[in-house]
């Protein structure tokens, strides 16, 4: 009987290898149903292609996709000292995602050039290609983690956003003195209400550090962050609406993190812009957005790429789609790629400089 880290391993991989074969076997399939109707039916053209794209996945994998996988499972030294960008997802990029663009890219060229319109590849880049994307996305990001049982919070590469992080104060001397002489007056009572625990409130664990009230009101405390800090926790009768797991919200993020390349996508497989030059613009700074993918998740480079391969670039095509052809896809996304330029630029620069480090009502 296999281990549980063995089962892991054979269905991270086995998705992962579906997830680069696949949408390539139908997008050729696919381009060579179009040369076998634009050629006049012609069968033998279709075969070629159908033999290129397995010729192209075997060797694939078999010349990069397996040694790839092999030194990482072997845990080499120059591997283990990649931390801040991720191997996986760029070999996957260049052997999959950017072969499929190209073949789409081609699609529209070849359809173009012979006068012909008979496919525009509608809903197959959106549906399959970004779908096995974020499958490899997914696969990277929940690796670390546990598949049963509590997560673990331990992982370097585990969201924390989820966690609230307690602060503990630090005092003066003089008023830790000033707040033990009051707590010495205490009486029992107002002990047993200070600790006590209430159904349906809020809640410290029960190992949480019990501080003075007055130590809150001291002037010259400052706050720091606790290490050992637990999570609040809800007591009421309806507790179960309160749980959360962040191995369920990186599949919500690994789409959201996807979802404005996704309808770039999507304008670029509406007729009047396929078969047009727009479509070259379209598909090639779409890839370049996809390449936001190999970086780690909780990179600090992955605010910059996104602005800089993402928002800015999509900005200035989709007001340049929206002039020629109309409303072609909606004005919420290149207003959320203005505001997205314009909050970057304002809290990462514009807040350094020294007139907007005065103080004043905002």
């Amino acid at each position: 009987m296999p281990s549980g880290k063995t089962i892991k391993l054979i269905l991270y991989e086995g998705l992962q290898f579906a997830a680069l074969i696949v949408p390539i076997f139908v997008v050729m399939e696919r381009f060579a149903s179009l040369i076998r109707d634009v050629r006049g039916r012609d069968v033998t053209a279709y075969w070629l292609v159908v033999a290129t794209s397995v010729a192209y996945v075997t060797s694939a994998t078999l010349l990069v996709w397996a040694p790839l996988k092999f030194v990482i499972l072997k845990q080499r030294r120059f591997i283990t000292e990649i931390t801040q960008w991720r191997p996986v997802a760029l070999v996957y990029l260049i052997l999959c995602t950017l072969p499929c663009f190209a073949i789409v890219i081609a699609s529209s060229k070849m359809q173009v050039d012979h006068g012909q319109w008979r496919d525009h590849f509608t809903e197959l880049p959106v549906s399959l290609v970004f779908f096995s994307l974020i499958c490899v996305d997914i696969i990277e990001r929940i690796r670390p983690c546990r598949l049963i049982g509590k997560s673990d919070s331990l992982d370097p590469d585990f969201d924390m956003s989820g966690l609230v992080t307690h602060l503990e104060q630090v005092t003066t001397v003089s008023a830790q003195l000033h707040a033990d002489a009051d707590q010495n007056g205490l009486t029992q009572d107002q002990t047993e209400a200070r600790n006590g625990g209430t159904p349906g409130r809020w809640q410290r664990p029960a190992d949480s550090s019990r501080r003075s009230p007055h130590s809150t009101q001291a002037s010259s405390s400052a706050y720091v962050y606790s290490s050992s800090s637990r999570p609040l926790t809800y007591t009421g009768p309806l507790r179960i609406l309160w749980k959360r797991d962040g191995r369920a919200e990186m599949f919500v993020e690994s789409f959201l993190f996807w979802l404005d390349t996704v309808e770039m996508v999507r304008v670029g497989g509406e007729p009047v812009v396929f078969y047009s030059a727009w479509v070259f613009p379209v598909y090639i700074f779409t890839f370049l957005s996809a390449l936001r993918m190999i970086i780690t998740p909780h990179s600090p480079l992955l605010s910059f790429a996104g602005v800089a391969l993402q928002d800015l670039p999509f900005c200035i095509i989709r007001v340049a789609l929206i002039v020629v052809f109309g409303f072609v896809t909606p004005v919420l996304f290149p207003l959320k790629n203005a505001l997205v330029i314009l909050t970057f630029i304002y809290f990462t620069l514009l807040t350094k400089l020294n007139i907007f480090k005065r103080q004043s009502m905002f």
